[in-house]
């Protein structure tokens, strides 16, 4: 009995060990995140009322906004047009809010509830 507990014991700790060592764990983080930071910039751009949210979009007489845009204006609504305004609170914010899960996050807990820490 002692050596089948033993045995699944390494098991779940060859399991752990191998999801924390996956690289492609990283890449898929960086693309989750990149991905993430585009939907907040839509959904900033979306929930602005007017036609120049962002100094790169068109005005309704098909002009560049540039500096007619709420970006470039200081006050009143900032919307978020560029991935460098984005920060690591809006994206943990964004995963929340969505229900998305960091992987990392669910292999670091299931190796501490199987006491593989």
């Amino acid at each position: 009995m002692k050596l089948r507990v033993f045995s699944i014991r390494l098991f779940v700790a060859e399991v752990c060990l191998s999801l924390l060592l996956t690289p492609l764990v990283s890449f898929s983080e960086t693309a989750q995140d990149q991905q993430i930071i585009q939907n907040i910039i839509s959904e900033s751009i979306a929930n602005y009322s007017g036609n120049c949210p962002c100094p790169y979009n068109r005005a309704s007489n098909g002009s560049s906004c540039g500096r007619r845009s709420a970006y470039s204006k200081p006050g009143g609504y900032a919307p978020v047009c560029y991935a460098q305004d984005v920060t690591p609170a809006m994206i943990s914010t964004y995963k929340h809010k969505h229900g998305i899960r960091q992987w990392i996050k669910i292999q670091k807990n299931f190796c501490m509830k199987t006491g593989l820490n």
